[in-house]
């Protein structure tokens, strides 16, 4: 037996990690070894933001800690990472450096969000306006969640199996719960910038 809910999806969160706009452009691609004014440009960039560069050294040289610099921001942007800046990372640090469209700060918007389930099992499916990292959050009591600054936020619950890949339409399961027991759940989206969306918590009671 299976049944489905439709919930609305409220936004509760919108922050954001934003660099802000310099103006140096980068010109060609950039790796390990190599030196110059770009490579200067590339690491004062970096280091806004010192989850990305702690270590925040402007030296000119594109050494072992701005390889793992660029490897940082490329996970941050859903970028493979590779720790050089080939032309699609090229491409995204310039539009941030140079101002063209300037960071992404809007938390994506959900919608279409139901869950369904069986006697130990809940799964959810939502659309987010962009493609995010989705997360089921569930439990048996209810749910307080946290601001984390600069660009994220702590659910207290399990999670579900975390969907890593950076979608529009999310579908996740969450299995092994308990028959006719009533859980809280939220559904969470992240985007490749670090900005969040969670619903507000709403319940489902899993079949005998």
């Amino acid at each position: 037996m299976n049944k489905k809910i439709s919930v609305a999806a409220v936004s509760v969160l919108l922050l954001a990690a934003p660099m802000f706009a310099l103006a140096d452009t980068l010109t060609r691609q950039l790796q390990f070894g190599m030196t110059g004014s770009d490579v200067s440009s590339l690491q004062t960039f970096l280091a806004q933001d010192p989850t990305i560069y702690p270590q925040g050294l402007v030296t000119g040289y594109f050494g072992a800690l701005t390889r793992t610099a660029v490897s940082n921001y490329q996970t941050r942007n859903g970028i493979d990472a590779v720790g050089r800046v080939g032309p699609i990372t090229l491409a995204s640090i310039n539009a941030k450096m140079g101002g063209n469209t300037g960071a992404d700060i809007y938390a994506p918007s959900l919608s279409g969000v139901t869950v369904s389930g069986t006697s130990n099992s809940i799964t959810a499916q939502w659309n987010s306006s962009e493609a995010t990292r989705g997360i089921l959050y569930y439990s048996t009591s209810w749910m307080s969640m946290t601001d984390v600054l600069p660009n994220d936020v702590v659910i207290q619950g399990n999670s579900a199996s975390v969907d890593t890949t950076l979608r529009s339409s999310h579908t996740i399961t969450a299995s092994g719960l308990q028959p006719n027991t009533t859980y809280y759940y939220v559904v969470y989206s992240k985007d490749a910038s670090g900005n969040a969306t969670v619903t507000a918590p709403e319940t489902f009671k899993t079949f005998n």
